[in-house]
């Protein structure tokens, strides 16, 4: 089994300034709930709609409309917390956000301040073989999105599209436990890879589906320490929240310059002021936005119109026993049972769907380390080099097995098979039939392969002298017989053969 024990990396310290600064990260993600419906209505989620069509009353805040709780979005999150290795809340309870959005036609968001459904859980973040972080998740509680305020159809307008209004997020909130730009990447990587495992969010950031408000400030060595001792955030220094991140590169790139921008002000002898601000990718700086609000400036109070939520805990108990396989666990077991290294078992495990494709190639090939070679070099190669994912491959998992057969069969050699991939991805078939239909099938005849070791040997006889002086040029000898034969003979008998008729 896979060693899970990881050794934490250094904290980030940022090259550059005067004096030594360290990078404190929290993070809260944005991540919609897979649902067909909505949160408090049974309008469509559906990506891509006509604008304002995926709306129902309550959605617009039409007079005298209830919200009524969607009871899979609940599951959702209970999953969700499941898979983070957290507490479940039996008892959790929505509140009224307070603040007006153009696109939020209630006025207020509907969110849980008080009493989350999700307590403290926990994430691992790979940061390299061996190397990892824990993050310890502090909450997750539901909440409804706002629309989409739309300001480049008219020079003159804004437009305000509902779709997004209504629509369930989970709001997965981490503990100030991220200490550098790559490692908040690698945890956005991780919780993506969970939720989609789980298929509780289908991450698609580009979509809107995932993105992250993130939290940045700088603190001196060893403060961080007595944070951790103390659990007093001032020794953290002022925070300043970059909203809206929805990509791995720019979460980084924010990250360094806003670091860059706090010392700078502190190093000059100012005060970083509490702020919420944006990330400018063409400029490659965050710009203030507004001045941060604490939880009292939205005047959060209970919301009326739904009851507390209760759930039991037989109801928790089912969809735990439900759970998928995880990646962590996943790629424990690749490693375990295939006998793969800890980078391949990763590379197959990134996506639920490549893992899957590996075990199905797997099974049928019965070779492991060989299907995770072919998997993850010929085919994942071409697939990048067309722009297409594991869901689109042309070659099927059957398919891509049944070559790994024949190589393990002696059928084909290595090169044959590189030639009857390319021929199943283009024009699809199965493999062995291609095999016998083509006369791909390799030479293994000892006698036919000997016949041909003596004609090349008979034809050659200065470079039978030096190879006899040199060993290393066998391999010529090696190629040419390989030649001759079209590359059907069986590379190992000629190279026995080779070597045999050398030493005589």
């Amino acid at each position: 089994m896979l060693d899970l024990t990881y050794t934490a990396p250094a904290p980030k310290v940022i090259a550059g300034a005067k004096e030594d600064w360290e990078l404190v990260i929290g993070m809260e993600v944005h991540a919609q709930v897979s649902s067909n419906a909505k949160l408090f209505s049974g309008a469509s989620t559906r990506f891509g709609a006509e604008p304002n069509s995926n709306v129902a009353f309550v959605d617009a805040a039409m007079p005298g409309m209830l919200p009524v709780i969607n009871e899979f979005c609940v599951e959702q999150a209970v999953r969700t917390g499941l898979g983070l290795k957290a507490q479940i809340n039996l008892f959790s309870a929505f509140d009224r956000k307070n603040y007006f959005y153009p696109d939020l036609p209630q006025g207020y968001q509907i969110s849980q301040l008080y009493h989350p459904i999700v307590g403290e859980g926990e994430i691992l973040v790979d940061m390299g073989p061996g190397v990892g972080r824990k993050v310890r998740i502090e909450r997750i509680h539901l909440e409804q999105d706002a629309g989409k305020s739309v300001h480049d159809m008219d020079p003159n307008m804004s437009f305000v599209d509902l779709n997004r209004t209504g629509v369930a997020l989970m709001e997965i909130v981490s503990r100030p436990d991220i200490r550098g730009p790559e490692e908040a990447a690698a945890y956005i990587v991780k919780l993506r890879q969970i939720l989609r495992y789980l298929g509780t969010c289908d991450g698609n950031m580009q979509n809107g589906n995932l993105r992250a408000d993130v939290n940045v400030s700088v603190c001196r060595p060893g403060d961080y320490e007595k944070y951790q001792e103390t659990q007093d955030f001032s020794h953290l220094g002022t925070r300043c929240e970059i909203k809206n991140m929805n990509s791995m590169r720019f979460i980084q790139q924010a990250i360094d310059y806003e670091a860059r921008r706090q010392i700078a002000i502190l190093e000059d002898g100012g005060t970083v002021d509490q702020e919420t601000r944006l990330y400018d990718p063409d400029k490659g700086e965050t710009r203030s936005m507004r001045s941060k609000e604490e939880a009292h400036d939205y005047r959060y109070f209970p919301c009326p119109d739904l009851l507390p939520l209760e759930i039991e805990q037989a109801w928790v108990d089912d969809i735990a026993a439900s759970l998928p396989e995880l990646p962590d666990a996943k790629k424990a077991r690749f490693v375990g049972d295939y006998g793969l290294s800890e980078y391949d078992a990763s590379v197959l495990t990134a996506e639920v769907e490549s893992a899957d494709y590996f075990e199905k190639v797997a099974a049928v090939g019965e070779d492991g380390k060989l299907a995770a070679n072919w998997v993850i070099n010929e085919l994942f190669g071409r697939l990048k080099k067309d722009d297409r994912e594991i869901t689109e491959s042309p070659v099927s998992p059957e398919q891509l097995g049944g070559i790994i057969k024949l190589i393990k069969a002696g059928d084909i050699s290595g090169k044959i098979a590189k030639e009857l991939f390319e021929i199943v991805y283009t024009e699809g078939g199965d493999p062995a039939q291609i095999v016998e239909a083509r006369g791909m099938k390799q030479v293994t005849d000892t006698g036919a392969i000997e016949a041909a070791v003596d004609e090349v040997i008979a034809a050659n006889p200065a470079q039978v002298e030096k190879a006899k002086q040199n060993p290393k040029l066998a391999g010529w000898f090696v190629g040419q017989v390989m030649k001759a034969t079209g590359g059907k003979a069986n590379p190992k008998a000629v190279n026995e053969l080779v070597a045999k008729k050398l030493a005589q």
